[in-house]
């Protein structure tokens, strides 16, 4: 499942642009202002992000430049030429003007989340001394190659391609529950358990810790 977080303190376009994501299969979390975005984003990274730009405290302009690594679609009444321009070469992949047709929307959202799946993943990931091939699934701490599960491996690969993110537990299920049906929220902890022990051997270091009651992360250092 794909995560889409909006951004807008108007309650009623929220509502109706979550019916509308969630009717077509995605997750949606909302935030309603751009402290309140930031302090979210600081901590989970959706897939894609939905940002309106009259927002109370931190306008949508201040946190466009903050937003790395996830595509922005901006959703805004502003209609300038010159303002879209701007927001375009900002990091925004995507101006939809208020009001919008939902259908349209909902085509863009599917097209950027397409566009983001082809580039994000390159082909080898790397994290201190660990290695992903994600063309092979070979996986490497310093020179020791380390066996893994599907499911230890799927977890690895999504914590590697977000390395400074704090991935939540309802984020790992989503995200890898497709290809891996045993990994369920009672045994996700015993696989993290286990890929933590693998990787371990290879150099004697924690690579993955445990971020209390959020979910995990990159082990810095």
């Amino acid at each position: 499942m794909k995560n889409i977080l909006i951004i807008d303190d108007d309650v009623s376009i929220g509502n109706m642009l979550e019916e509308a994501l969630k009717r077509e299969g995605y997750g949606v979390f909302r935030a309603y202002s751009g402290t309140e975005a930031l302090l979210f984003l600081s901590q989970a990274k959706p897939d894609l992000v939905l940002l309106d730009l009259m927002l109370p405290g931190l306008n949508g302009e201040e946190v466009l430049p903050q937003i790395e690594g996830i595509p922005v679609i901006v959703v805004s009444a502003k209609v300038d030429v010159d303002d879209k321009i701007n927001l375009l070469l900002g990091g925004a992949v995507d101006y939809v003007t208020k009001p919008f047709h939902t259908k349209e929307l909902l085509a863009r959202i599917a097209v950027q989340l397409r566009n983001a799946e082809k580039t994000s993943t390159a082909p080898i990931l790397t994290f201190d001394e660990i290695a992903l091939h994600t063309d092979t699934h070979v996986v490497t701490v310093g020179a020791t190659q380390i066996k893994l599960t599907r499911t230890e491996y799927a977890i690895l690969k999504l914590l590697m391609q977000n390395p400074s993110k704090i991935i939540t537990k309802s984020q790992l299920l989503d995200r890898i529950g497709e290809d891996t049906p045993d990994c369920t929220e009672n045994s996700l902890k015993t696989h993290i358990s286990h890929l933590r022990s693998k990787l371990r051997k290879g150099k004697d270091k924690d690579y993955i810790e445990a971020v209390w009651g959020i979910g995990f992360k990159m082990k810095e250092g």
